[in-house]
């Protein structure tokens, strides 16, 4: 396996897990790597409950990631209302939303070409 996508596995793996720490909601999986001209590999699109919850996903995300891999994601936007956080790790761009602007927005159907795998939950 090549570098980069084992290295792009285990940030996933990594990113899925700090959502799942904290019971993030409806984890899909979108890989974009068969699309011409993305600005990624992966997208992992998530939702929290409330602003609280979503901060607390983001936190647990930057906390697992940071701590097994040493790694930072290269840009962060959404913090101050968190209605839809960004966080930009280069190859992996994960959104947390809140489930009405998830809805609005509806990023799995906007990329609608990519292979789609919903991640089940582990927990209750």
């Amino acid at each position: 396996m090549p570098e980069k996508q084992r290295s792009s596995d285990e940030l996933i793996a990594l990113i899925i897990d700090g959502v799942e720490d904290v019971k993030g909601v409806e984890i899909n999986l979108l890989d974009l790597r068969e699309i011409d001209n993305t600005v990624c590999d992966f997208f992992i699109i998530c939702n929290g409950t409330s602003n609280t919850h979503v901060n607390a996903i983001v936190s647990s995300v930057q906390k697992k990631v940071s701590k097994a891999i040493k790694t930072k994601p290269w840009h962060v936007e959404g913090t101050d209302t968190s209605e839809w956080v960004l966080m930009d790790y280069v190859d992996v761009v994960v959104h947390v939303f809140q489930r009405h602007i998830r809805e609005r927005y509806d990023i799995e159907g906007l990329w609608g070409d990519a292979k789609l795998t919903a991640i089940e939950r582990t927990y209750s």
